[in-house]
């Protein structure tokens, strides 16, 4: 697949944000992935081109950061369950069984239907909220089975489903895009800080506990 003219256009935009065009690498990736579903040797190229880079260098960055995919990406959803230890003890290893179950594809993989990609993540860092699942890089708090195989059945019937803190998912390619800092028009007030993301700085208030004074150091 080429890349479209205003793919370019739009890595040039990166670049501009930058002192340094090489510091827009990360964005330009996710936004190139957005178009292609995966980096392609095009895109690397792309990549090496506009930021003076070798392709060796792009492709280092490439294959360091576990969200890029060197091959197809495939499937219109991707479902990512943290298994690390707080998301796993509490329910993430199971929720991952009972979708590898339900979807018929192991870690990794893609429903035959070309719908889902299914992936263990190690930390989605987001412990207060354990058992914690992303659907298109939207979170899904305090998830359990019951809960996840609903989202499962709504993405099927191509019902909205609204994440917890965030937007309606709209799809992996799209949120690649959102990642990669093209403006998405999504952009509103969210209520999405709880009690349990403030329970530390509460229980500090009450303790009268304060941050130590960094002329200290």
């Amino acid at each position: 697949m080429a890349i479209s003219e205003q793919v370019r256009a739009e890595c040039r935009q990166l670049m501009d944000r930058y002192p340094q065009d090489r510091s827009a690498l990360v964005p330009m990736l996710h936004l190139l992935q957005s178009e292609q579903g995966m980096v392609t040797a095009e895109g690397l190229e792309l990549c090496a081109e506009l930021l003076d880079l070798s392709t060796a260098e792009v492709r280092a960055v490439a294959t360091f950061y576990t969200m890029y995919r060197l091959r197809s990406q495939g499937g219109e959803h991707h479902i990512g369950v943290c298994v690390n230890t707080a998301c796993g003890l509490l329910g993430g290893d199971a929720i991952f069984d009972a979708l590898s179950k339900r979807l018929s594809v192991s870690n990794g993989e893609v429903t035959a239907d070309g719908r889902f990609t299914l992936e263990r993540i190690e930390c989605q860092a987001a412990c207060t909220h354990s058992p914690v699942v992303t659907v298109d890089w939207e979170y899904f708090d305090q998830m359990d089975i019951d809960k996840m195989m609903d989202v499962i059945d709504k993405l099927e019937a191509g019902e909205e489903v609204v994440a917890t803190r965030g937007p309606a998912v709209r799809g992996w390619r799209a949120a690649e895009k959102t990642i990669a800092g093209i403006d998405d028009g999504l952009g509103y007030k969210s209520d999405a800080i709880d009690s349990l993301m403030l329970a530390g700085l509460n229980q500090a208030k009450e303790r009268g506990e304060t941050a130590p004074d960094p002329k200290d150091f």
